[in-house]
């Protein structure tokens, strides 16, 4: 659904409100806008933040978006999973503060860039799958004391995760991190990270409604969250004690029972299911706690801030490392490794910069959206911007690439393998 630039939605008026987008335009991201949404930034002063999956690709993002616009913000608590506090400030220091990601903090704070974070984060040894989220008794009712607003970013998108996994996660972890923010007796805000895919494969306009408990896409009936559990557990009770079953055989079964229940429901995959659940188990027990759910589509790498093109995984020299971003896609493009790709070249682009998101997510109070603009994939000027700016190969020379194949149906695909890499000389 797209909402003109002049609809402003109000949290504080809705007890509820779901955003999803393809993309924001480009007004959301420039500093003007910045200093006209002051508001926005002023809501964040003084504020106590709680934030889940705090070193995944988003969350970096957000965390470096608060401390960077709202140095006033009064403390970010980091849930990290880890042995113990020592353990995830170490890695809230290696996954976050030392890559290029933080480089306008670094410069902005220089030598005191430690004392700034020593003062605004406290990471937290923790974990959403456990019951108030695995953290130390004695912080967590310091917690429930302070913590003004919730954000939730911690999931796995694993398309075809192990079910058990997945689930934990993404449907009972968004359950336990709604307890905990039901507990803290300041809480002003949950905001919740779900997907746009939640919708599953439905053509045509699809309208932002919540989806609740026992609905099904396809109208299949029965959908119940406890019994998805019980099946889960029975399941891994059944595999585990076959003696000839390994870890492997036990994952790749737990994987096909996350999909045949996914699409059982009409959901194309186990990863969307589950959000989709988590969800409906936020919109079950939330009560009157205000609560936005975001539903971002493809999330890529960054538009403008704090610098164009970031994105995890991909270093300075172009090296794929462990990119799970559609951005993969264009360097092998760029790299010239990638030379034909399956898809629809009249299909929409649908994806959306994860500074985008973090804008929409920071201004989940109060925002506009302006006028959404739409490209199709074979309009995407990947060609014309690795032309003009060339990868470099491994001998130091630049990388010449042609125009991408994009091959719209399996037939195509099989002939065109077929004609390059099968048939002989």
């Amino acid at each position: 659904v797209r909402t003109s630039n002049q609809a402003r939605l109000r949290l504080d008026e809705l007890t509820c409100t779901i955003f999803t987008y393809s993309e924001l335009a480009e007004q959301c991201t420039s500093n003007n806008t910045v200093m006209e949404l002051g508001s926005i930034v002023d809501f964040l002063d003084k504020k106590v933040m709680l934030i889940t999956g705090a070193t995944g690709f988003l969350a970096k993002i957000f965390v470096e978006k608060i401390l960077r616009v709202q140095p006033n913000v009064k403390k970010l608590y980091l849930l990290i999973r880890a042995s113990d506090g020592k353990s995830a400030l170490q890695r809230f220091n290696n996954e976050a503060v030392a890559k290029d990601l933080f480089k306008l903090l670094k410069e902005k704070h220089g030598t005191n860039l430690h004392n700034f974070l020593s003062q605004k984060v406290t990471p937290v040894d923790g974990d959403i799958t456990c019951d108030d989220l695995g953290v130390d008794s004695s912080l967590k009712a310091q917690m429930w004391r302070e913590v003004d607003v919730v954000v939730n970013a911690a999931a796995t998108t694993n398309f075809d995760e192990s079910y058990d996994v997945a689930l934990n996660l993404n449907t009972f972890g968004a359950k336990n991190v709604l307890n905990f923010a039901k507990k803290c007796v300041n809480i002003k805000l949950l905001l919740h990270v779900s997907t746009a895919y939640v919708s599953g494969e439905k053509p045509g306009l699809i309208l932002e409604t919540p989806y609740y408990l026992g609905e099904s896409l396809n109208g299949t009936r029965g959908l119940n969250i406890d019994k998805e559990r019980k099946i889960v557990e029975d399941k891994l009770k059944e595999l585990e004690s076959d003696n000839n079953a390994s870890q492997k055989s036990i994952k790749i079964a737990m994987k096909e029972l996350g999909m045949l229940r996914a699409q059982h429901y009409g959901w194309p995959n186990t990863y969307v299911f589950t959000k989709a659940l988590g969800e409906m188990i936020i919109g079950h027990l939330k009560g009157d706690m205000p609560v936005v759910i975001v539903r971002p589509t493809i999330v890529t790498s960054t538009f403008k801030e704090p610098f164009p093109g970031w994105v995890e995984g991909i270093s300075n020299n172009f090296t794929i490392q462990i990119s799970r971003t559609i951005d993969s896609l264009a360097l092998g493009y760029g790299k010239g490794t990638l030379t034909c790709f399956l898809g629809n070249p009249d299909g929409i682009y649908d994806v959306i910069p994860a500074d985008m998101v973090v804008n929409a997510m920071i201004a989940a109070k109060q925002f506009t959206m302006s006028d959404l603009r739409l490209a199709r994939f074979k309009d995407v000027a990947t060609y014309r911007y690795f032309t003009d700016h060339p990868c470099v190969g491994k001998d130091g020379k630049p990388i010449t690439v042609g125009e991408v194949t994009v091959l719209n149906s399996m037939s195509s695909f099989h002939r065109y393998i077929a004609l390059r890499y099968l048939l002989p000389l």
